[in-house]
């Protein structure tokens, strides 16, 4: 994925699950082929396959397990991830966390399978200690302000100026962010506090009108 990029949770929404989901991806595709934007979909595992078929645009999973070939019912598998054409993974995320341990072993089936990580962590000193853990991106979200109308890089722009400095003293590891995230200034304010890309959901997915709430935050990456 190219930097700085979008990526596009599309969690479990009624708007982006099945049929919905194909709907925005297509026109996710549309706005990054009309505007040159580095964008990219975390889509519910059973949507990999299809969204991957229709669209140019990279697809992300939005949890794998850390786990391999063998007696696994229910878990998700990294290899069958990729296979259905999704180029990497979110772990972590403050909706669905993990222990530590757990996280570095996902990261690593990840890497077995040839998957990017996007890893997640809820303040700077959690992300320099999941950094270590060598994913492909850092992703800082403050739980408080997920889903909300107010951007962390309004209401806590040193947590990304902290974090991207504290993940910099443990890798070269780029910083994304998200939280609250609506417009082109929020993206222009957190690119300038040390931001490579952002994490978005709601902002787009429950937004009346996607497209025009998009095409808004890709101004801000100029």
């Amino acid at each position: 994925m190219e930097l700085p990029v979008i990526i596009i949770n599309f969690k479990d929404y009624e708007t982006t699950t099945g049929k919905n989901a194909l709907k925005i991806a297509r026109m996710c595709d549309r706005v990054a082929k009309q505007t040159g934007a580095s964008i990219a979909l975390a889509v519910q595992a059973a949507d990999i396959y299809k969204i991957a078929k229709a669209v140019k645009i990279p697809v992300l999973a939005q949890h794998i397990d850390s786990v391999s070939y063998g007696k696994h019912t229910g878990f998700i598998l990294a290899e069958s991830v990729k296979e259905a054409g999704a180029v990497g993974t979110i772990l972590n995320h403050s909706e669905h966390q993990i222990a530590m341990d757990t996280l570095g072993k996902s990261i690593a089936s990840a890497k077995r399978a040839g998957l990017l990580t996007v890893a997640c962590a809820d303040t700077a000193e959690k992300a320099a200690e999941v950094a270590g853990l060598s994913p492909d991106f850092v992703a800082v979200e403050p739980p408080e302000l997920i889903g909300g109308d107010i951007s962390v890089s309004t209401a806590k722009p040193e947590l990304i100026s902290e974090t991207a400095a504290r993940v910099r003293s443990v890798a070269d590891i780029p910083l994304l962010c998200g939280a609250g995230v609506k417009t082109g200034a929020d993206i222009k304010a957190a690119l300038s506090l040390g931001a490579r890309g952002f994490l978005l959901a709601s902002g787009i997915t429950e937004a009346k009108n996607p497209r025009k709430m998009l095409l808004g935050m890709v101004s801000g990456l100029k």
